[in-house]
């Protein structure tokens, strides 16, 4: 028989079941005893049938696909969340399409309407462009990582508790002065909590602190020419003064490093890093960066697990609505390496 055009009609003569029966092995398989599972699943080796997706696709209107939105593929915490995600396939058997929106609310748009044109049957989010309520409006399975997130699901890390963290460990250092540098970020969206932590802290101890705050997620190259205008003005305002910078994450960390390391070839006792994240690049660095882990893997587990939940729910007869919304945070961890004591 050739393997390329089997049909369910070959399998049900070879099995002795009905068509019916073999379709409710393809779209509903717990309906069937697991004995005559096991009887179609060695009827499908002996017949070497290779599945039709793209049949499967008109016949039910599930493609088996997820949509990603990302911001960009520069910062490393977006890489590693990317990757992380993309190897959960082993665990849920979802196909992934992934569009990088380059921080523009119009090219996204597009973006999501060329994903529901693919019949994909749930999205997750990771850009900042679009409200989470015109999210919701779509109609579909949504989870979205580390941004506002009123209208629908979401998983976070405790952004403030790793902020405490971070400082702590800064003040521990003994440090003169405290700065964190960030890019501007409203307070609806989790990543403020690094803000608020930081501030928390400082307070608490009485630790002279800066806020830095400016726009930096545009390129490499135009954070890398960011840092560096920061570097000179930390450098010209606190001179002979142990200076404790807390990035906001572990590609800003990277850059300040490389920086200070090519003026001096090492990091001097005069400063102390840490970052946020623990994407690969914070133990890549030419110095291993301490930094405040979000356990991305669990992060991207996670996502998946809630997404996976909403679709099943859909695929039922009769489905029923979700009532609340689920936002599940993830408690970071605090790694030290050497550019902290």
């Amino acid at each position: 028989m050739n393997k390329n055009k089997i049909t369910f009609a070959d399998i049900a003569k070879y099995t002795n079941f009905s068509k019916t029966t073999i379709s409710r092995y393809f779209n509903n398989p717990d309906s069937l005893t697991l004995e005559n599972q096991e009887i179609i699943a060695k009827a499908l080796v002996d017949l070497d049938y290779r599945e039709n997706k793209l049949a499967k696709v008109f016949a039910n209107g599930k493609s088996e696909f997820v949509g990603i939105i990302v911001p960009n593929l520069y910062l490393h915490y977006y890489a590693e969340m990317l990757n992380q995600i993309l190897n959960t396939y082993e665990k849920f058997g979802y196909k992934f399409l992934v569009f990088v929106s380059n921080n523009n609310e119009e090219t996204e748009r597009k973006y999501i309407r060329e994903l529901l044109a693919y019949k994909i049957e749930g999205m997750i989010i990771l850009s900042h462009t679009i409200s989470s309520e015109e999210l919701a409006s779509y109609d579909i399975p949504i989870v979205v990582i580390e941004r506002e997130d009123k209208y629908v699901n979401s998983v976070n890390t405790d952004n403030y508790l790793g902020a405490v963290q971070g400082t702590t460990l800064l003040f521990k250092n003994k440090c003169d002065v405290l700065l964190h540098i960030n890019s501007m970020v409203s307070k609806d969206v989790p990543a403020y909590g690094r803000i608020q932590g930081f501030q928390d802290i400082c307070r608490k101890h009485n630790i002279k602190y800066e806020l830095i705050i400016k726009e930096l997620e545009h390129s490499q190259q135009e954070i890398n020419q960011c840092m560096l205008e920061v570097y000179e003005y930390v450098k010209k305002k606190y001179p002979n003064q142990k200076k404790g910078l807390f990035l906001s994450n572990d590609t800003y960390a990277n850059s300040m490093l490389n920086i200070i390391f090519r003026e001096y070839g090492t990091l001097p006792d005069e400063y102390r890093i840490i970052g946020f994240d623990d994407s690969p690049i914070a133990i890549q660095a030419i110095m291993p960066i301490s930094t405040v882990a979000q356990q991305i893997d669990k992060l991207a587990y996670e996502a998946m697990e809630i997404l996976v939940i909403q679709m099943n729910e859909r695929k039922k007869r009769c489905p029923k609505p979700q009532t609340e919304l689920i936002h599940k945070n993830i408690i970071p961890i605090l790694i030290r390496r050497k550019t902290t004591d």
